[in-house]
């Protein structure tokens, strides 16, 4: 386990050190997605894959993928909003803004600007096929993804295989990682000040309380890391949360502090770090931020103070539910 900032970037920089590949399977199926997807490739199969990737994003504008999950994000709270004062509630009706918005609304945009048929008919498959991407899933999790992947490659537009699954990769990876930077900001934004930057909210809670915990890293050969020996085929498991605290880059690390300089590991670095990066901030703040204008947390408390319960995973931290009030 390694948690020092400085060993963290050592390893995400150092080609001696490759991410645990997947072997692939049968042509849509989850195997398949896993085999043919940058994510999970060896070194010599990365560069290609992850280039079409880099390829898709670079059609993509950041500032319309904000104001599109904004306009959404809005619409969405309109058409709650709008029973309830019909019916004569007042302004304590809540909402859930993990199943309302976050995992439904990058999604949505996200699959429509890379040409998928059906944004909204994707979401669902898109949520299963993250619940079994990584290995180790339950049988019954990988049959239900498998079933996803194929209705994902109905739904896409016609490409070469690889060109097909790095698409549908995009959309996976940025599933649970947005939704979870989406309710983690919003525990933090909401009793934040008005003024508060909403990129430097985002930059903070990705630091103080990331979406993705850690990522796993083997070694290929003997290395030397932080004084310490590491054998041949050695798994690492990096630990974004420790490293985006250690006290010898950010002082007072426990603290909330948006916009202290430093940044956050979340995202990784070196030729493996998330390609997407600038499009997953501005698909997160596009809904942050109209949640920080129209609604209020359901208890007064300090920032992250309520009691929230998160979906069971290793290395992702994403709210199972959060319910938030309309001002």
């Amino acid at each position: 386990m390694i948690t020092r900032h400085a060993d963290v970037v050592a390893v995400l920089t150092d080609p001696g050190y490759v991410v645990p590949t997947a072997p692939g399977g049968p042509y849509g199926t989850l195997a398949w997605l896993r085999g043919a997807v940058s994510r999970f490739s060896p070194p010599d199969r990365h560069p290609a894959r992850r280039a079409i990737g880099v390829a898709a994003l670079a059609g993509l504008d950041p500032d319309e993928l904000r104001a599109a999950t904004a306009r959404s994000t809005a619409a969405l709270l309109d058409a709650v909003t709008l029973p309830t004062a019909v019916a004569g509630h007042g302004s304590d009706q809540r909402v859930d803004v993990m199943a309302l918005l976050a995992r439904r609304v990058p999604l949505e945009v996200l699959a429509a600007r890379l040409g998928l048929a059906d944004p909204a008919a994707a979401v669902p498959a898109v949520t299963a096929v993250a619940a079994a991407y990584h290995p180790g899933a339950e049988p019954a999790a990988v049959a239900r993804a498998d079933r996803a992947v194929a209705a994902l490659l109905a739904l896409s537009p016609p490409a070469p295989a690889e060109a097909a699954a790095n698409r549908i990769g995009l959309l996976v990876q940025a599933a649970d990682a947005t939704a979870g930077l989406i309710g983690n900001a919003v525990r933090y934004g909401l009793a934040a000040p008005a003024t508060l930057d909403t990129a430097d909210l985002l930059a903070e809670v990705l630091r103080l309380d990331p979406p993705v915990r850690a990522t796993r890293r083997v070694a290929t050969g003997a290395r030397r890391l932080g004084g310490q020996e590491i054998g041949p085929e050695s798994v690492l498991l990096l630990r974004f949360d420790a490293a985006n605290r250690d006290p010898a880059v950010h002082p007072d690390p426990d603290a909330f502090r948006p916009g202290r300089p430093g940044g956050a590991l979340t995202f990784g670095a070196g030729p493996r770090g998330c390609p997407g990066e600038r499009h997953a901030l501005a698909l997160a703040a596009g809904v942050v931020e109209v949640l920080r204008d129209r609604c209020r947390p359901t208890v007064p408390a300090a920032p992250g103070a309520e009691p929230v319960s998160y979906d069971p995973h290793p290395t992702l931290r994403v709210p199972t539910s959060l319910e938030v009030m309309f001002r």
